[in-house]
């Protein structure tokens, strides 16, 4: 039985507990200190929720939009889906010897990780070709799952699923509550994060938008398949993402959730829309208990965004200040 699958099972109940990752009979948004980030979040969905208030939006147009890597779990040293496509290389290797001295393969089996970043856009898309296709849909949904039920972050040794952020998580479930409809709009793999997202946001996997890979109808051996093949057929990312949403959902979203310059053009065109709007960034300024970088990182840069949150009336959510507690590994009792 998949993730999917087993969470499906399972009564609502024990599902939104699993999605959020602490007890219900807890105070909404229990991970968030008292302030403006939070003070923010809780008066917007006020304003949205009063039946009869000048800034009442029907449950149907309560549509929440939040990246993935950097905003709902952490992408450092590297982000999850690249660390799953050089286990992918490593697992691959031996019906590969050619591997071995062939860039950008070799920096994976050396873990070159200078020699890989060299490589480039090029480098990871070949990648992702060789790990990603000539398979079915299918075939690779149980290998994401597999993956992610094993995999572990290098310098912590938690699973990824445990390098959540536990006040976003309780952010999903508050606006849950409240009647909105929570999508993740990612750079990531949309058939990479669609297995397991039910399970550890309680996001279903039609309310996935991220990028894809190619896939083709085909009917091997008699059976209907689709299969993935190499190339990209949509890069969700920056100037794409409101094109994604536009493709997946069909609503322009009254809030949106980023923590990149990758999130500025989704973030962007959710609050220049009418009636009430939410813009907020996660900001990583805690270097203490997570990992404190903005201009200048590989990973999940931002510049641009934190120049223009005040200008655009978008929140800056202060990872040091505005959480009490940042991973889900780290909130549960007893840590």
């Amino acid at each position: 039985m998949t993730l999917l699958n087993a969470s499906r099972g399972m009564s609502l109940a024990t599902a939104l507990v699993l999605a959020s990752g602490v007890a219900q009979a807890q105070a909404p948004l229990a991970s968030w200190n008292d302030g403006a980030s939070k003070q923010a979040i809780v008066d917007f969905v006020a304003r949205v929720s009063q039946e009869g208030g000048p800034d009442y939006v029907h449950p149907s147009e309560r549509i929440a939009v939040f990246d993935n890597d950097g905003t709902l779990w952490s992408e450092q040293p590297v982000y999850v889906q690249l660390a799953f496509a050089m286990d992918r290389v490593k697992a691959m290797a031996p019906e590969h010897p050619e591997w071995k001295d062939t860039q950008p393969f070799k920096a994976v089996l050396e873990n070159d990780v200078a020699a890989l970043a060299a490589s480039g856009e090029k480098g990871l898309m070949e990648l992702l070709a060789a790990t990603h296709a000539g398979m079915s849909t299918e075939e690779f949904s149980a290998v994401a799952n597999q993956w992610i039920r094993s995999a572990r972050h290098p310098k912590t040794g938690e699973l990824y699923t445990g390098m959540t952020f536990q006040p976003m998580l309780e952010l999903l479930q508050y606006l849950r509550e409240n009647r909105f409809k929570t999508f993740i709009v990612s750079g990531g793999g949309i058939d990479f994060m669609r297995p397991w997202a039910y399970e550890v946001y309680g996001i279903p996997p039609e309310q996935v938008v991220g990028s894809q890979i190619k896939v083709s109808y085909e009917v091997k051996d008699g059976v209907p398949t689709l299969m993935r093949e190499p190339g990209i057929h949509l890069n969700d990312d920056k100037a794409v993402k409101p094109v994604g949403i536009h493709y997946h959902i069909g609503h322009r979203p009254i809030a949106a959730f980023g923590n990149s310059d990758g999130d500025y053009q989704m973030l962007e065109w959710t609050t220049s829309g009418p009636g009430p709007r939410l813009g907020m960034i996660v900001h990583h300024d805690d270097g203490e208990r997570e990992v404190a970088y903005d201009r200048g990182s590989h990973i999940g840069g931002l510049a641009k965004g934190l120049d223009d949150a005040g200008a655009k009336g978008w929140h800056l959510i202060s990872v040091k200040d505005d959480w009490s507690c940042v991973f889900r590994y780290a909130c549960a009792p007893g840590r």
